[in-house]
């Protein structure tokens, strides 16, 4: 069972930092009016706005605030500013002992992926997988109050409207996953989510509908998608196309590499680079209820 860290309360202090890509003060000033309208203090990592080129600083600099952020007492959640790409290339020197010596909740998606996938490997410890600091201006009020709810202790449960391609069916098991991109390029490594069991959840932004395909070959030849207890998918926005068609939408795709096996499968979560990106637990148990003709429900 993998460990929770403990609950937000209010007045706790948020620690926004970057793992991944350079960002802009502004919507940054803007999500700290946002956490202290709700309640909890927020603190900036001292290399947040430095630059190396589309980086958010060095590699170093970056994870310093990353592990600087896990050592500081006072510190009970840690928002990864934004994703873009970066991230990996820090979980070498992640401080898991640290970490593990005071748990707290780490949130973000999308390049965030690898740090989840990472801290339920190494740590053993769940994770949020919600929206980040550069999208909370154009966020669904419920997205921004389910990443805060979850912090808090409350229970979130979701409908996800119902679909063409939906495989009907009722599992449970831990969700994990994130960004398809991200968990393609954690093959092979001890962050590759570990999947047997578990309910998998993916979604992208901007890919070619071909490189769609070769990650779902992939994921399916590492054993990724055999053994699931069932599959959610989220946004899969904004694919790209060469001028001889692919052929086959993102979901189709998804569908033709898991026909082989029969456990349920959800599409049109509300979660990914979306506006109403949901918050929710990475790698705790949910149960989800899939029905051809009704929305598909997660609890």
């Amino acid at each position: 069972q993998a460990h929770t860290p403990s609950n937000l309360q209010s007045g706790d202090e948020i620690r926004i930092i970057s793992t991944a890509r350079a960002v802009e003060k502004e919507f940054i000033d803007r999500a700290v009016a946002e956490i202290e309208k709700r309640d909890f203090t927020v603190s900036l990592g001292e290399n947040l706005f430095r630059r190396d080129n589309q980086f958010a600083g060095t590699d170093a600099e970056r994870l310093s605030d990353l592990n600087e952020a896990v050592k500081d007492k006072n510190v009970r959640a840690i928002f990864a500013a934004r994703g873009g790409y970066g991230t990996a290339r820090l979980l070498k020197g992640f401080d898991g002992k640290a970490f593990n010596n005071d748990p707290k909740w780490i949130c973000g998606y999308s390049d965030i992926t690898a740090l989840h996938s990472h801290l339920l490997n190494t740590c053993q410890t769940v994770s949020v997988h919600s929206t980040m600091p550069v999208d909370f201006h154009r966020n669904t009020t419920e997205a921004m109050d389910s990443l805060f709810e979850i912090l808090q202790g409350k229970t979130v449960a979701y409908e996800a409207e119902t679909h063409p391609l939906n495989r009907g069916g009722n599992c449970e098991g831990a969700m994990i996953g994130g960004n398809l991109s991200m968990i393609y390029s954690l093959l092979g490594s001890t962050a590759q989510p570990l999947t047997d069991g578990k309910i998998l959840f993916l979604e992208d932004l901007d890919e070619y509908l071909y490189h769609i395909d070769r990650m779902m070959v992939a994921l399916d030849r590492a054993g990724i998608l055999q053994n699931l207890a069932g599959l959610v998918v989220g946004g899969m926005n904004d694919m790209n196309d060469n001028k001889v068609p692919f052929g086959k939408t993102a979901e189709e795709i998804i569908t033709e590499r898991v026909s082989a096996y029969n456990y349920p499968v959800a599409f049109n979560f509300p979660s990914g680079h979306i506006d109403d990106n949901r918050a929710w637990i990475h790698g705790k148990k949910r149960r989800l209820t899939v029905r051809n003709d009704q929305p598909s429900l997660l609890q």
